[in-house]
């Protein structure tokens, strides 16, 4: 599988959300990491303008360290504007209509 965004350079910013912890806006486009109830799942599902895009376990390097410290914050009203999209996303599966009810993982 050869995707176009595993080779893209998004410069993350940190959006305080358990759920959607980073946002990057790359190609005027934003993209959202959600982290999963991993290993159960996926440990991220890569969203681009609210849709999903694909579930990855190991991120690119070229992707750098979403959850680094250093990386930057998200002003509050952007990621209010970033993460409406996902915001009903918040179980694994949720955002193709069959959400993990699994009080084990997703619960």
């Amino acid at each position: 599988m050869s995707r176009l965004e595993l080779f893209a350079r998004p410069r993350w910013r940190k959006t305080w959300n358990v759920y959607f912890p980073v946002a990057a806006l790359v190609d005027g486009r934003w993209w959202v990491l959600r982290l999963n109830s991993f290993p159960d799942h996926a440990l991220w599902t890569l969203f681009v303008e609210g849709v999903p895009y694909f579930d990855i376990d190991d991120l690119p390097t070229t992707w750098g360290q979403p959850l680094d410290r250093s990386v930057p914050i998200l002003e509050p009203g952007t990621v209010e504007e970033v993460l409406a999209p996902v915001r009903d996303f918040v179980a694994y599966g949720s955002e193709v209509g069959q959400p993990c009810d699994n009080p084990f993982c997703c619960g």
